[in-house]
């Protein structure tokens, strides 16, 4: 599928014309969107389980340590993964000498369905796992069990940011701002 998007593209641009050849820029004067190879959305994926993970983590914990029941937890969790989430992008984003309104907007169009797919697909492991609500933070079970979730939430959202990528949405908006 990546093969043939490249050959497209390169297929319309041979038969452009000599004044169009060096011409490279989308419609309206945008660049075109970046190529979605899998690298690319493996490193998007990356970035939004980092985020993910540490909220999720630190809600459990409080949670835990607050003594709360698996509800008010789960919640915590999954907000916490949606701040840290943003805000490793906010931070990338804020870096390239953006203003924060337009660099809060930019995390939100590059995170949310990234963030979204992963949390689902996360929560819904740990809740069909048996037990695996019930485990404490002592108990192997609890970090085996996120383990194996963020895997899978892993390998489901990667290919939700490489559709997104080739799109020129999801991590590709926050590219234009690296470069």
């Amino acid at each position: 599928m990546e093969h043939e998007t490249h050959t497209a593209h390169a297929h319309h641009h041979g038969h452009a014309g000599a004044g169009h050849q060096g011409q490279h820029q989308g419609h309206q004067g945008r660049p075109p969107a970046p190529v979605a190879t899998w690298a690319t959305a493996v490193q998007a994926t990356l970035h939004c389980l980092t985020g993910c993970a540490i909220g999720e983590v630190l809600g459990m914990v409080a949670g835990t340590a607050f003594g709360w029941g698996n509800l008010p937890t789960m919640v915590l969790a999954v907000v916490l993964a949606f701040v840290f989430g943003y805000s490793l992008t906010l931070r990338g984003v804020l870096r390239a000498g953006v203003g924060f309104r337009t660099a809060f907007r930019v995390a939100l169009a590059a995170d949310t369905l990234s963030i979204v797919v992963m949390e689902l697909m996360d929560n819904a492991v740990i809740l069909v796992w048996p037990s695996a609500m019930d485990a404490t933070l002592g108990d192997a079970l609890f970090w085996i069990s996120l383990a194996v979730s963020f895997a899978i939430a892993f390998m489901v959202t990667t290919p939700v940011n490489k559709w997104m990528i080739g799109r020129g949405k999801g991590h590709a908006v926050v590219h234009a701002y690296h470069h």
